[in-house]
This record gives structure tokens, C-alpha cells and sequence, in this order.
């Protein structure tokens, strides 16, 4: 069960794995997104203002909607889950001192659902010094390994690949976090196929300032958060009147570059790209047409859900008492099995 940025809605794969000498396999049997109400749009969006009681309520209550959702899934789909997977949706992520908060108390999941779930993925990696992010990548690594590169389009782009035997990933700018908060200025959930940018103009003077951004100089391990864009990114934004279309293109031009500069251990690499970004026609027209590298988008299943399907895959790992979060990733002093177990 996985909730992004976006907030569009909970996504919730049933998924099979099997391992054997050759590795890894998988197959996605089920999967959906359950949209939220407006209200809890609402609530999760301004969850990070809440003072500590307020909060540990919303945990509580939005675990109660995670289970309900998990359960009607589950009948639905007729099916019996060895156990529930959850990521939960983020309030805090400030790995730099050591902060970071998924929602969806996990108790009230498996009390709900009356089976086993693994929660809270992050937090171990960030108490061993680490970013806590990106998680994806073990999943890259294990299930996607014929990819030179394995990128996900979702509210912010990150990347990973095999380099020196380790697997280094990153976030490396916002995508749908950004684009669809200007969309909403004109009442719109999102830009699609990125119709809006394409009817826009490059402005010079804001491209070059977001690309002058401090981060894109950083080496990793590095991740993004909310907290980050609302700081260094929406400033420079603010700064510009100009058409939502001209503001969607020079972003669009942006991201299509800083994504362009994370193809270089393998310029002409093959690269999986995933996530709702992967929808944006205009953007993917945009990256082909800077890069060398050839885009893959895989069928729709994968597309949408790949991060879910991870997620479920981190349990696995977890419930094997196996690695699941790679220190060469996240900067940790060790590698370890992130996650809680909790039974009903």
C-alpha cells in the first residue's frame, strides 16, 4: 500500500514473488488506486501543521481508513495476502536532523484486516545516519536488473543504477509535487499529456535560476521532501508573473535537463521510467529529445504501480530478515532490514 505526494489516492497492489537460482521474479496479480475524498486530501495536506495530539489522532484515524481500504480490497479481489506492506504517507522528511514520519498507524491495519503488516520503513535508516530514501532501489537492483537505469516520475524524479558494483540512487528534482500545484492555480488536477506546457514558452531568466539551484551541484546520497521545495524551489517561483503555460514549459524544460544530467555513467543506457510523470507525454517527448539514452515505458500495471510493488517486495525482504536498504543508497553506516512488524 503506497501513498505519494500527489495525493491522488492510495495504491494497493496484490503482488506474488518468487525466488530461485536466477534470481528474483514477480508478477503483479491486482491493483488499484483508491482516490481520497477531499477531506482527507485536506487533512493530509496540512497534517505537518498539526500540534503532537492532533497528529497522533491523524495517525490513528488515517490507519483506521488504510485498513478499511486493505480490507475491501481484499474482499473484493477475493484474495489472502500472506501479510499487508504499508509505506503510509509522509508528513515529515528531515533525514538532516534526523526526522522522519509516515502515517498510517499500523496497529489499526492489522487490527482491521486481522493480518500481519510491515510499516515504518524509513525510520531505521535515518537513525543509522542515512537519508531514509530513496527505498526503491533494492527493488531496481532485484527485479529490474536488465535496465541500465530505473527512473521514477512521481512528485519528485529519482534515479537508480549500478556503478562500481554498488547501486547508487537519488532524488534529482520535483516533477508532479510542482507541476501540479500550478495547475491548481487555474482549478486544474494536473497538465495532461502536458498540453499546457507544450502551448508555453521558455522563460530564460527562470530556467537558469532553477537550474543554478545548490542541490543539482550536491553529490550523492541526497534526497527531496515537501519541506525542501517550500523552501528553495516555490521562492524562485513566486518571483516570476508570467503564464501558467509559459511556467509550465520553462518547468517542463527544467526537469527534462536535471533529469538529462543523470544519465551520464552510461549516456546511451536503456532506462525504465515509471510513476505518473510517465503519463506526461510532452515531458517524456522532452527528455527523448535531450538524451541519447533510450526511454522504456512498460505496460500500464508497472507504470502505475512499481512503486507499490516495491514496497510489497521491502516486506518480503523484511519478513526474511533480509538487507532491503542499501547504505551506498541512502549514506547509512550500514545496510539493514528497515521495518516494523506488527501482528494482529
Amino acid at each position: 500500500m503506497m501513498s505519494g505526494t500527489s495525493l491522488d489516492g492510495v495504491d494497493i497492489a496484490h503482488c506474488h514473488f518468487t525466488k530461485s537460482n536466477k534470481g528474483w521474479g514477480f508478477q503483479i496479480d491486482h491493483a488499484e488506486t483508491f482516490p481520497y475524498e477531499i477531506q482527507w486530501v485536506q487533512r493530509l495536506q496540512n497534517a505537518f501543521k498539526l500540534n503532537v495530539d492532533d497528529l497522533l489522532e491523524l495517525d490513528k484515524q488515517y490507519g483506521i481508513l488504510l485498513g478499511e481500504l486493505a480490507e475491501e480490497f481484499i474482499l473484493k479481489h477475493n484474495i489472502l495476502p500472506d501479510f499487508i506492506s504499508s509505506h503510509g504517507h509522509t508528513v515529515y522528511h528531515q533525514p538532516e536532523i534526523k526526522k522522519t514520519l509516515q502515517i498510517g498507524d499500523g496497529i489499526e491495519i492489522a487490527h482491521q484486516t486481522k493480518l500481519r503488516v510491515v510499516n515504518d520503513f524509513r525510520s531505521l535508516d535515518v537513525s543509522l545516519e542515512g537519508q531514509g530514501a530513496p527505498l526503491v532501489p533494492i527493488g531496481d537492483r532485484y527485479l529490474f536488473s536488465e535496465f541500465d537505469y530505473c527512473l521514477n516520475l512521481g512528485g519528485f524524479a529519482n534515479i537508480s543504477f549500478e556503478k562500481g558494483g554498488n547501486r547508487i540512487a537519488y532524488d534529482i528534482c520535483p516533477v508532479n509535487i510542482i507541476l501540479n500545484a500550478i495547475c491548481k492555480r487555474i482549478n486544474k488536477q494536473y497538465d495532461e499529456d502536458g498540453l499546457l506546457a507544450a502551448g508555453g514558452r521558455i522563460n530564460q531568466k527562470l530556467l537558469a535560476e532553477l537550474n543554478n539551484i545548490s542541490y543539482y551541484k550536491n553529490l550523492p546520497p541526497k534526497s527531496l521532501s515537501r519541506e525542501w521545495v517550500e523552501t528553495n524551489f516555490d521562492p524562485i517561483i513566486d518571483k516570476y508573473i508570467i503564464s501558467i503555460n509559459d511556467l509550465l514549459r520553462t518547468l517542463i524544460e527544467h526537469i527534462a535537463a536535471q533529469i538529462r544530467k543523470s544519465f551520464s555513467n552510461k549516456p546511451k543506457g536503456v532506462v525504465l521510467v515509471t510513476g505518473g510523470g510517465a503519463h506526461n507525454s510532452y515531458l517524456i517527448e522532452q527528455l527523448q529529445r535531450k538524451s541519447i539514452s533510450t526511454i522504456k515505458i512498460p505496460e500500464e500495471k508497472i507504470t502505475d504501480y512499481k512503486e507499490a510493488l516495491i514496497f510489497a517486495f521491502l516486506g518480503v525482504l523484511k519478513m526474511r530478515d533480509e538487507v532491503n536498504c542499501l547504505k551506498s543508497v541512502t549514506g547509512a553506516v550500514r545496510d539493514s532490514s528497515g521495518g516494523v512488524i506488527i501482528y494482529p
